[in-house]
Parts: structure tokens; C-alpha cells; sequence
């Protein structure tokens, strides 16, 4: 017998927040100071990038969408974004399943994703123990060691689904 499985529901659900602000930006741009940080898992299979960036950024990348992207395309499953790295285009190809991670500072908005066991994902056992909704420094880079310094005023909202899921 299949049980209702919440935590799958609850994490696809808030992936259709960050489809909905991709399709929102992919359709008007960026309103204002809105900008988006996004973190995947490079080596994710349906992750299409470059070979060398992939080497470069073997276990997380975050990519940032703010003034410098073209091409934004927004489908039910991912998108796609070219961006410039080292004054070359590469356009990405990112399954939402692939993303652990989606910030916009202007907002003061994160949130977190993790793997979920008994997915389809065969990166059952990965797990992401915070996500820092600063922006890193540079325009895509792995995920520093080295905490980012927080601006004043707080931390924003993130949001961790971890007190929901079956331990």
C-alpha cells in the first residue's frame, strides 16, 4: 500500500515558487533590486553545462541572475539560462530537481531544498545542512567553507522543510 508521502508534496509545492518567479522574470525581467541566487547540484543526470564547468563546480554551483543573463526559458520540469563565464556565453540547462537552494536578498527571501528519500533521485543520501541566502561572491561559484557576512537587519526568511520529514 502507497502512503501519502507530505514531504514530496510540500517540497514540490515550493519548487513551483521558484518556477513561478523564473516564468515571472523569463516574462517581465527583474522588477527593482529583485535578484535571484540559485543553487544546484552540477552533477544532478539531467543537468546540461559544460564539461569544465562542471569539473570547476563538482558538487554545488550557484548561479546568479540579476543584470547579465539572456535566453531564460521556463518550462514544468527546469530552465534554461545562458549566462556569461569568463567573458564566454554558456547556456545551462536545470531540472528543478536539481535545485537545493533559491534566494532573492532583495527580498529577503530563501529557500532550501533537500533530497528526499525514496525519490527517484539516486542522491538519496545528500543532504544540505544550511543554505545561506547571501549572496556569494563572483558570479557563479561553489559553496565556500567561509560563512558570507550578513547584512544588518536580520537573515531573512528561509525555509526548512527538515522538522516535517520522517526521521
Amino acid at each position: 500500500m502507497e502512503e501519502l508521502r507530505y514531504d514530496k508534496m510540500v517540497e514540490e509545492a515550493l519548487r513551483g515558487v521558484v518556477r513561478d518567479s523564473l516564468h515571472f522574470a523569463a516574462e517581465h525581467g527583474l522588477p527593482g533590486e529583485h535578484h535571484f541566487y540559485i543553487t544546484f547540484r552540477p552533477h544532478h543526470p539531467d543537468v546540461g553545462m559544460s564539461d569544465h564547468l562542471k569539473a570547476r563546480h563538482p558538487d554545488e554551483m550557484t548561479i546568479v541572475l540579476q543584470h547579465q543573463f539572456w535566453d531564460l526559458n521556463v518550462t514544468e520540469d527546469g530552465f534554461s539560462v545562458t549566462l556569461s563565464f569568463s567573458g564566454k556565453p554558456e547556456t545551462m540547462v536545470i531540472p528543478f530537481s536539481a535545485v537545493t537552494g533559491f534566494a532573492d536578498p532583495s527580498a529577503k527571501f530563501g529557500l532550501q531544498f533537500q533530497a528526499i528519500p525514496g525519490d527517484d533521485d539516486d542522491d538519496d543520501d545528500m543532504e544540505i545542512d544550511e543554505f545561506d541566502p547571501q549572496p556569494p561572491r563572483g558570479a557563479a561559484s561553489a559553496k565556500d567553507d567561509e560563512p558570507e557576512p550578513q547584512p544588518p537587519g536580520g537573515d531573512g526568511n528561509v525555509v526548512a522543510l527538515d522538522k516535517f520529514r520522517k526521521k
